[in-house]
């Protein structure tokens, strides 16, 4: 007879999020395998029997985030309006940091100067900005941007970044605010970057 899992998905994912709240709320140095444990209900031999050691808790929990966004990003359909696409994928970005808020220091922050993602990791984490990368190149395919698809998306990366920085630290205060900070960013983001000047 199978012996049962104790140390299943469910508690994988519950660490991961309670980690990233731990490390949002208190700060890296409150993130210890220890405390982890307890905020998470569980033994300190559960979480190194999951991730190895810390450092490995801090990449899943890094990989986690981009994941979950990558998820997203997959769920979007293509269309045949590529800046609808794009904006698509600007979007697919600010859900995935609304909806987890507590892991998006560690995705694009750096809480430990001294961690450095493992190579599985980096790959997740580079999926999904190469997904912004060929929306920007349709873009400029049609003629709505001009230039560079890789300098044009990380223009975008860098607005899109920026904002969503901004609403989770609340200040753009209500969503209606929120809402038009984007609409008001990415059209002037279009306008200075594109080749035709046409509403997008």
């Amino acid at each position: 007879m199978a012996r049962p899992r104790t140390h299943d998905e469910t508690l994988r994912l519950r660490l991961l999020d309670e980690g990233g709240r731990l490390l949002a709320e208190q700060g890296p140095a409150a993130l210890t395998v220890r405390r982890l444990a307890e905020r998470a209900g569980t033994s300190p031999s559960a979480v190194y029997s999951l991730f190895g050691d810390k450092w490995g808790l801090v990449d899943e929990m890094f990989r986690e985030g981009f994941r979950r966004f990558a998820e997203r990003i997959a769920a979007l359909e293509r269309t045949g309006n590529p800046a609808a696409d794009l904006n698509a994928v600007g979007e697919a970005f600010r859900a995935n940091a609304r909806a987890n808020p507590h892991l998006y220091d560690l995705m694009f922050g750096e809480p430990f100067p001294e961690f450095v993602p493992g190579q599985e990791t980096r790959a997740v984490a580079m999926g999904t900005f190469g997904a912004l990368v060929e929306a920007t190149g349709r873009c400029v395919d049609v003629g709505l941007l001009e230039g560079d698809p890789l300098t044009l998306a990380t223009i975008f990366f860098g607005m899109v970044h920026g904002l969503t920085s901004l609403e989770l630290l609340g200040w753009l205060p209500s969503p209606e605010q929120a809402d038009a900070a984007w609409r008001r960013a990415r059209l002037a983001l279009y306008e200075g970057l594109r080749r035709v000047s046409t509403e997008v």
